[in-house]
């Protein structure tokens, strides 16, 4: 089991930025493919984006498609979600997740606790 904990959240006005950041523990992040949920007030869960350990990235939202970035740093145990051009339907609880990859479907297995994100206009 991998420890995941986010930090970076915070409250913006739309059109600006916010760089959240995941600290993972316990076990390194390498052989795991990582990914950034959100889920905003009685709304669904959305897989926002994802990356491989190799540094492939899917954004798997379009409307965050041109404006975050999912990076990481397998030898520091990060892993980044870089919003850009905030819109206030982006305020939600973000989420780190670490997942496994079998017979071509991604199992999430380990959570993070989340950070707010709110944007106001």
């Amino acid at each position: 089991q991998v420890q995941l904990v986010e930090s970076g959240g915070g409250s913006v006005q739309a059109g600006g930025s916010l760089r959240l950041s995941c600290a993972a523990s316990k076990r390194t992040i390498t052989d795991y493919v990582m990914a950034w949920f959100r889920q905003a007030p009685g709304k669904e869960l959305e897989l926002v984006a994802r990356i491989t350990s190799n540094g492939d990235t899917t954004y798997d939202l379009d409307s965050v498609k041109g404006r975050f970035t999912i990076s990481r740093d397998n030898a520091k145990n990060m892993v980044y979600l870089q919003l850009n051009s905030l819109e206030s339907e982006d305020t939600a609880v973000y989420r780190c997740v670490a997942g496994v990859s079998s017979m071509g479907n991604i199992r999430w297995t380990d959570w993070g606790q989340g950070t707010q994100v709110t944007v106001s206009s």
